[in-house]
């Protein structure tokens, strides 16, 4: 049997975990292949963990074909669609299926010509493609558009060491979308440092843009709640005052193990 694999296809499907992996080949070993691998001509479209382990193993499997689709753009949206619906699949995962799938259809529109405007009414109304705000995108990744800005923000600035600590779950969507917005050296330095590092990396980006933005002033009803307001502030100082000392001896712990060395 001749089964091709697409290498763009088979990146819509994110690589299992080592544990998802022993697991899908410890079922596959004991139970065989029960479902069947899905085909578009010959080229494979549903099951590639499942062919690997298949083929490493020699267990027997079935194929059935699909033959609905008229192009390879038709093929991506299926899969797209397949990848959307299911429970195991992530935040992250599911924003960046949505944001290649808003791709996809932009693209066809770029590809309508005037011709298939057969009027001057037709030409006259403005068309509007699917899938044409971020809304529309959020909730069929069933997420925020604050998160699917945020994926965006990661899909085009984020190193590949920071985008794979976000698909491992080391860091969360809104942290490493902050961590991204560092240069690229510092992002792998970050990942290189565990999880510790990245949520430091991610908090002392907040709070430069918390800082650089204007504070509006506080209007006040009564000289009491003013005052509330200063204690307020004074506490939240301390706190931070105390997690610049705590960093501050942190640092000082590494030059001295430094210097050992």
């Amino acid at each position: 049997m001749n089964i091709t694999i697409n290498d763009e296809l088979r990146t819509y499907v994110d690589p299992l975990t080592p544990a998802e992996h022993e697991a899908l080949e410890r079922s596959l070993l004991t139970e065989g292949c029960r479902e069947a691998l899905i085909l578009w001509r010959d080229v494979l479209i549903d099951g590639h963990n499942r062919y690997a382990i298949c083929s490493q193993h020699d267990i027997p499997f079935r194929t059935v074909q699909n033959d609905s689709f008229d192009s390879i753009e038709d093929v991506k949206l299926w899969m797209i669609d397949n990848q959307l619906a299911r429970r195991s699949v992530t935040d992250f995962q599911r924003g960046l299926m949505a944001l290649r799938k808003k791709e996809i259809l932009a693209a066809r529109v770029v590809q309508k010509t005037d011709d298939e405007l057969q009027t001057e009414a037709d030409q006259a109304v403005p068309f509007a493609p699917p899938w044409n705000t971020r809304q529309e995108v959020a909730r069929a990744a069933r997420v925020s558009a604050n998160t699917i800005s945020q994926i965006e923000r990661i899909q085009k600035t984020a190193a590949p060491e920071l985008v794979d600590a976000v698909r491992s779950g080391a860091i969360s969507i809104s942290s490493a979308a902050n961590v991204a917005s560092l240069p690229k050296e510092a992002q792998v330095a970050a990942v290189a440092g565990g999880k510790k590092e990245l949520q430091q990396a991610a908090r002392q980006v907040r709070e430069q843009k918390s800082a650089a933005k204007p504070k509006k002033e506080a209007q006040f009803e009564t000289p009491e709640d003013h005052i509330k307001a200063l204690k307020a502030q004074v506490a939240e100082l301390k706190d931070r005052l105390a997690t610049l000392i705590g960093e501050n001896d942190v640092l000082k712990q590494k030059l001295v193990l430094l210097g050992a060395e």
